[in-house]
């Protein structure tokens, strides 16, 4: 992976980010199994310098090079402030980070990226870090993890849109959001829509409407029409839903992630059927799996509705 070597080979992976307990760690542990299962190769890399508990294995640990707790303890900075400074220290330290990589040629690559929000919507170091990445040959896709619950609060989702469609312009990377923990949807609250209409990213004047009829959010709707027009002006934010625990739903993901950074159409596997088809018509299997994960959702809802009448 040396500069003189670009032409040689290429490196696929996937750099995971999102929010402090959107569920990264954990997706990356359960896409390393599910990956391992058919056949893949796949190392993780920890990117996080506050990761202690690591479920998964772990093959580059940037706590080799720098630990969150040793820099808020000897520059007396906060925990926002130490990850900066983190980020900027891995930025200063390519040779260290291409030596490690260097070890796994010809595996697949999982990051695992620290949840400080700013590092995705402003700050460059993280950014920086892909860009050289990118020169060693890799071939990345970012995939940005949101916890479903905030789909059960209008005010909520729209800043979770605000925030996915920053990450994406900022990041410049093939994106892929996901809602994760759609196991858990039911324990939130009822959705006011369908669960497409968050997936897909429909019309959002109803959600500015429904924010409307509550007393808090009535002053703000002008200022959330304007926050939706800019989400729609750009129409770049649709989301893929994520059950770590099911089998269908991380093939989904893993289908999604395949077309945004071209590993369905590399060399690294044979070009099944089931791959050329999923990298062809990927839309209609995020539509299956939402209507799958919709029904569970909706049989959910029917039951408790059922044990309600019962007891009464």
């Amino acid at each position: 992976m040396s500069e003189g070597s670009k032409g040689s080979s290429l490196a696929f992976g996937q750099v995971v980010i999102g929010p402090p307990g959107s569920g990264k760690t954990t997706y990356c542990h359960g896409m390393q199994e599910f990956m391992g299962r058919i056949g893949r190769k796949v190392t993780v890399v920890n990117l996080d310098p506050a990761n202690e508990l690591m479920p998964y294995q772990c093959a580059v640990d940037i706590a080799e090079l720098i630990t969150l707790p040793d820099v808020m303890e000897n520059l007396k900075l906060g925990p926002n402030g130490g990850l900066i400074y983190c980020m900027e220290y891995l930025e200063a330290n390519f040779d260290w980070l291409q030596e490690k990589l260097a070890a796994f040629r010809g595996h697949y690559y999982l990051f695992d990226c620290p949840g400080q929000v700013e590092l995705y919507t402003h700050h460059d170091a993280l950014k920086n870090v892909f860009a050289q990445l990118a020169k060693w040959n890799f071939r990345l896709a970012a995939v940005h993890l949101v916890d479903s619950h905030y789909c059960t609060d209008p005010g909520k989702f729209i800043s979770v849109l605000c925030t996915s469609l920053s990450t994406m312009l900022h990041v410049e990377l093939p994106h892929v959001n996901v809602l994760s923990k759609m196991d858990l949807i039911e324990q939130y609250g009822k959705l006011a829509f369908n669960l497409d209409y968050y997936t897909e990213v429909l019309d959002l004047s109803y959600l500015v409407d429904h924010l409307a009829s509550d007393p808090f959010f009535r002053n703000y709707r002008r200022l959330n029409e304007k926050l939706v027009e800019v989400i729609e002006d750009y129409s770049l934010v649709s989301f893929v839903p994520l059950n770590v625990q099911d089998k269908e739903s991380m093939r989904q993901v893993m289908q999604a992630v395949d077309k945004a950074n071209g590993y369905s159409f590399g060399d690294q596997e044979h070009r099944s059927l089931e791959a050329l088809m999923s990298a062809a018509v990927g839309a209609d299997f995020q539509f299956t799996s939402t209507l799958a994960v919709q029904e569970k959702y909706v049989q959910s809802q029917d039951k408790a509705v059922e044990e309600e009448v019962m007891d009464l």
